[in-house]
């Protein structure tokens, strides 16, 4: 809900300060006295466009601040959460500087932001309604939505069902696909795995094999070195003298008492430690004479080997879990119809029920639709449009999260003519009153909004402004209602008046507003009634008009 809004420097007003209340507001005042600069000034705080001479003149800068009470659910929260703004929780102030060089800038509770931010928040903030209203209920694109919200219709089961249908739609595809990408490589994989099972590489097999190799190639330089140490070793040539040195100290021993034992001991270890080198060497040798047809095998394994491993770009210890990936890839291919099959049968589920359930949202729009032409027949008597014929339509649109349904609001002013889009069809003041008791049928509740109605009631008079007004007033009782209106039926039905008035002074143009009391409201009604003069009579009726 608009709860003030302050204006400086714009257009022909120099400063102003008005409070707006919930109910039915109503600006009135002489036609050129500026009331559709108060709704321009209003617009630009909202991020309109604007008019291209906004800032009034001398002036270095416009500017404009509009706030508005917000409520706990409103979606203003989530918008400002999103755009890393200040939530100031029940409030929100709007301000927008345009300066006298054209340059605009925006602020929401005094944080810098974009002028798409403002309009995004200016959405769930007001709405304009006027002969020339291109938007909102003129628009067929948000007619379906409008009947929704009239109808209470459960959209949200339609679009968790449609967001189902195509997760497992998508979910079926990708499958399709890899499935698909597989079964290309197929005769591949199959052939991969024959040669993988026939050569049946182990880890760490590839190094086990190049040491080996490395050895036997390393044997041939060094057995010759090792069999000459064989030689040196083996016959008379080290343990002869050895031997013989130990049967003569044995023979002299029996002389010497003990002391010849630590040499005989000495050289029997020396022996014995001679021997077990005979044997290290001879064992040696047996090792360097190995199969010679050995080296040849091994060289051939570690080359098939890496060979294979080249040829699926892996090193050769990967053989192995590559093998394993050929074969799930493999299973995955020989499963894929009984896969393909479960997925199908949850497309088939989720179709099912979002078929359910756009059914049923059809059936609740058709039915609202039905209650909705009945009321705006009902609307329309009133406003002296009793021929006219209003008519929800309905198209088969493609599946979506919304349903399958082209919802239009059409009319034909007169028995038998053709019906089109409103907008298209009624004339001005047909098309006001279409709006009218459209807004009167569609609104239901609509906390913290704020509707404005530009002269939406010209072009009529008598008991038909009357019967705008009641409807203005029923609309007001649902939300907050701001219309600029010249029929005094209209102006008698606000629980709030303001009067805009222009004055000259020292050459200088200005446009003032002010808040109307009793006695004032019944001088500007009866100023509507009479013009600029106002009789007796006029004031007569005008108390009879407010008192109504």
């Amino acid at each position: 809900m608009l709860l003030s809004l302050a204006v400086r420097d714009i257009i022909l007003i120099d400063q102003l300060d008005l409070d707006f209340h919930s109910g039915l507001n109503v600006l009135t005042g002489e036609t050129g006295a500026g009331k559709s600069i108060l709704l321009d000034a209003l617009g630009f705080a909202l991020g309109h466009r604007g008019r291209a001479d906004l800032v009034r003149t001398g002036a270095a800068q416009g500017e404009v601040v509009a706030e508005f009470a917000l409520t706990e659910d409103s979606p203003i929260h989530e918008i400002l959460e999103q755009a890393g703004l200040p939530d100031e929780g029940d409030s929100l102030i709007l301000r927008r500087v345009n300066s006298s060089e054209g340059r605009k800038t925006a602020y929401v509770n005094d944080r810098r932001c974009s002028g798409e931010i403002l309009r995004q928040l200016s959405a769930h903030l007001v709405e304009i309604h006027g002969q020339h209203d291109d938007r909102g209920l003129l628009d067929p694109k948000g007619h379906r939505a409008l009947l929704d919200s009239y109808a209470g219709a459960d959209v949200e089961r339609t679009g968790a069902a449609w967001t189902a249908l195509t997760q497992a739609r998508r979910a079926l595809k990708a499958e399709q696909a890899r499935i698909e990408a597989l079964a290309s490589d197929e005769d591949f994989m199959r052939h991969a795995i024959g040669e993988l099972d026939a050569l049946s590489p182990e880890q760490g097999e590839d190094e086990a094999l190049d040491i080996r190799r490395r050895q036997m190639q390393a044997a041939e330089r060094v057995r010759e070195d090792v069999a000459k140490a064989e030689q040196a070793l083996g016959g008379q040539g080290a343990e002869g003298p050895l031997t013989d040195a130990l049967r003569w100290l044995e023979a002299a021993a029996a002389h010497l008492e003990t002391a010849a034992d630590a040499p005989v001991a000495a050289i029997e270890r020396a022996l014995t430690e001679l021997s077990d080198a005979q044997s290290g060497v001879a064992a040696l040798i047996d090792s360097l004479d190995a199969d010679p047809l050995e080296l040849e095998r091994v060289e051939e394994r570690l080359f098939a080997i890496r060979a294979l491993a080249r040829k699926h770009d892996v090193l050769p210890d990967a053989l192995p879990e590559l093998a394993d990936q050929f074969r799930s890839k493999l299973q995955t291919i020989d499963n894929g119809a009984g896969r393909i099959a479960e997925l199908e049968q949850a497309v088939n589920a989720a179709q099912k029920s979002y078929d359910e359930a756009a059914s049923d949202l059809r059936e609740a729009r058709m039915a609202a639709a039905r209650t909705l032409d009945k009321a705006m027949a009902d609307e329309l008597a009133p406003l002296k449009m009793e021929r006219a014929v209003f008519t929800t339509q309905f198209e088969d649109a493609p599946d979506g999260p919304d349903g399958r349904d082209t919802v239009t609001f059409t009319v034909a002013t007169n028995p038998g003519a053709p019906s089109g889009p409103i907008n298209k069809i009624a004339s001005g003041g047909e098309l006001s009153r279409f709006l009218l008791a459209l807004k009167v049928c569609l609104t239901t509740r609509a906390d913290g909004l704020t509707m404005i109605f530009d002269e939406i009631d010209r072009g009529v008079g008598g008991a038909t402004a009357d019967a705008v007004g009641r409807r203005l007033e029923k609309v007001a009782a649902q939300a907050q209602v701001l219309v600029v209106t010249h029929s005094p039926q209209v102006a008698a039905r606000g629980a709030h008046h303001w009067r805009i008035a222009k004055s000259v002074e020292a050459g200088v143009t200005t446009t003032r507003v002010t808040p109307l009391g009793d006695d004032d409201r019944t001088e500007e009604v009866a100023r509507m009634l009479s013009g600029d003069t106002v009789t007796p009579e006029a004031r007569s009726a005008a108390e009879a008009l407010l008192k109504g």
